[in-house]
């Protein structure tokens, strides 16, 4: 008798390497500019090992925007809240923000959320629920630090934690752009202690 339950191939690439290389590759080319001919070249893998993986062009851009949601996009987040002195975290979340953004060794600069997933809004079902969690979990983030600094009492019992939540988070956005508009890490830091003082002060 034939074995029916017989076991499939085992895989032979790692799929979280795959993985950030079709983040990349989106993140280069835009989700309607790349094919599924550029993301099995650059992933190194065949159509039907893709599908098996990883399902649609769809489901794979999904499962890259979880991926850098999950890794990538948090480094500002972790310098923020790792800094024991809030001014210190403040710069150390801005600082994080403005390399990401003009570093080139990496290929595509800036946010992918900001720089590529936003432009598919709308388009992409899943794009937009994934985009609008994102935002929130890092203004509760945020804000949650505030709220820790007002119980230590470093900061004023009155001081509006999600509302400098969203204008960190907004400066982030605005670093963004500007390093993928071109400019330069130096340039974007000279700043960075009024900014600081505009999140954490009301006399701005």
């Amino acid at each position: 008798m034939n074995d029916t339950n017989k076991k499939g191939r085992p895989r032979t690439f790692d799929l979280d390497e795959a993985l950030l290389a079709a983040m990349n590759t989106f993140w280069a080319k835009g989700y309607d500019g790349t094919s599924m001919k550029d993301l099995t070249k650059a992933m190194g893998i065949s159509g039907p090992s893709l599908y098996a993986a990883f399902g649609d062009k769809r489901e794979l851009y999904l499962k890259s925007i979880d991926r850098y949601a999950d890794t990538d996009g948090c480094a500002p987040i972790v310098a923020f809240e790792s800094e024991s002195d809030i001014s210190k975290a403040v710069e150390g979340f801005l600082l994080s923000v403005i390399h990401y953004s003009t570093d080139y060794s990496g290929g595509a600069r800036g946010c992918f959320l900001a720089s590529c997933v936003s432009t598919s809004m709308g388009e992409v079902e899943g794009v937009e629920e994934r985009m609008t969690k994102a935002i929130e979990e890092t203004d509760f983030r945020l804000a949650s630090r505030f709220d820790i600094e007002k119980e230590k009492g470093v900061l004023g019992a009155d001081f509006p934690s999600l509302d400098r939540a969203r204008l960190l988070y907004d400066m982030r956005q605005g670093y963004v752009f500007r390093g993928r508009a071109g400019w330069s890490e130096e340039s974007l830091t000279k700043d960075i202690a009024d900014r600081v003082h505009m999140v954490l002060h009301d006399d701005y």
